[in-house]
């Protein structure tokens, strides 16, 4: 089973990949610890490359993130299943704000080490709006249309909810 999650940031793309893998007993590659190095500093694209690739290479995963210049085209096409999270922005907001309060000051398990929670400008108008240009929605828009048969679009926690006790045990 190979699956990748993708969307917005903060609706849950990290959780809902360690459920699937804990599901699935698959290993899961969270991109945040891949593309994040110690102190919020951008990993060497050629580390991080090899990383993507050399996971990618095992037979079964759950791949949590966007990053599309981390074997995107790759990833959707091995992947089994495609998850697309495309909550509301001000859902979105809310939920990272929660999940700021809840680890502020301490460092994720899905994200890079050495990077501890934070909520910033620069973070808050990504989740608002520079993650959700209009070339962005259409990137989500192009996943749909070219894997309708493996792609599942969850809109709300109800969706995903009902998604994972559908489930196979």
């Amino acid at each position: 089973m190979k699956i990748a999650v993708i969307g917005y940031s903060g609706a849950g793309k990290s959780t809902l990949a360690r459920a699937l893998g804990e599901r699935y007993s698959v290993p899961v590659l969270h991109f945040d610890r891949v593309h994040w190095a110690p102190g919020w500093q951008e990993r060497d694209r050629g580390e991080a490359h090899r990383l993507v690739h050399e996971f990618m290479e095992q037979p079964e995963w759950v791949i949590d993130g966007n990053y599309t210049k981390f074997e995107y085209e790759r990833r959707l096409s091995q992947a089994d299943e495609i998850i697309m999270l495309d909550f509301p922005r001000l859902v979105c907001f809310a939920r990272a704000w929660k999940r700021f309060f809840r680890y502020r000051g301490k460092t994720r398990v899905d994200m890079g080490e050495g990077c501890p929670e934070k909520m910033d400008p620069e973070f808050m108008w990504w989740i608002l709006w520079e993650g959700r240009t209009r070339k962005k929605r259409g990137e989500f828009r192009q996943v749909v249309e070219r894997y309708p048969e493996k792609t599942v679009v969850l809109r709300s926690q109800k969706d995903i909810d009902r998604y994972l006790e559908g489930l196979p045990c």
